[in-house]
């Protein structure tokens, strides 16, 4: 576990978000995780989804490391091997997977790996396929909490580029790519739960939830 990376983040939300991919993700199938990090996350949502298999991928070498070193210890064999995937250069070594997951990505990276993440996942989802965001987002312009205001100053301060989100134009850059929000579910700490599907249709009012 020398390559192993720890992110406390993981343990205060692994089990809220789990509770909303139960309910959203397929019931089999493959899903593809982007962004994943350390690979702490891939293996706790693998262990709780045992009918899905589990893609993860990370732009960057120790990550990839670090999920492999959690993907054997944990001894699962619906995680595969992590892929060198950088969300904002779409095509992705992947054709297809029935749903898509990026947690606490798009605010810590620049825009076009969102408009990226939205282009890669409208070609790769099915119609009818998920594409789950999790983090802290800005709503109407505004903040939705003081905490979040603070991140997104620390944010900024360290990289222009970065930064919390606005979920409408989040929506706006899915809605290029065919895919629409149709849930929002407020987490813990002050987080959501976006959760965007791939349809030929008009999109839907937003439905929203709590844990």
């Amino acid at each position: 576990m020398s390559d192993a990376l720890f992110s406390p983040a993981v343990a205060r939300n692994a089990g809220p978000i789990v509770e909303v991919l139960k309910r959203v993700m397929p019931p089999d199938g493959l899903v593809l995780e982007i962004a994943s990090g350390s690979g702490e996350h891939a293996v706790h949502f693998a262990n709780a989804m045992p009918a899905l298999d589990w893609q993860p991928s990370d732009p960057d070498e120790a990550a990839r490391r670090s999920i492999g070193a959690h993907a054997r210890a944990s001894g699962l064999s619906n995680i595969r091997s992590p892929l060198a995937i950088d969300a904002a250069r779409p095509p992705w070594p992947v054709a297809r997977a029935d749903a898509l997951v990026a947690i606490n990505m798009i605010h810590i990276a620049p825009w076009d790996a969102t408009t990226g993440l939205m282009a890669g996942a409208g070609a790769t989802l099915p119609v009818g396929g998920v594409l789950y965001l999790y983090g802290p987002f800005r709503e109407n312009g505004s903040h939705t909490a003081p905490s979040n205001t603070a991140f997104d100053d620390s944010l900024r301060a360290r990289n222009a580029s970065w930064g919390v989100r606005d979920i409408e134009a989040v929506a706006a850059a899915a809605g290029a790519q065919g895919l629409h929000l149709f849930e929002r579910v407020a987490m813990p700490a002050n987080n959501l739960s976006l959760i965007f599907r791939k349809t030929g249709q008009s999109p839907a009012p937003v439905r929203e939830a709590s844990l």
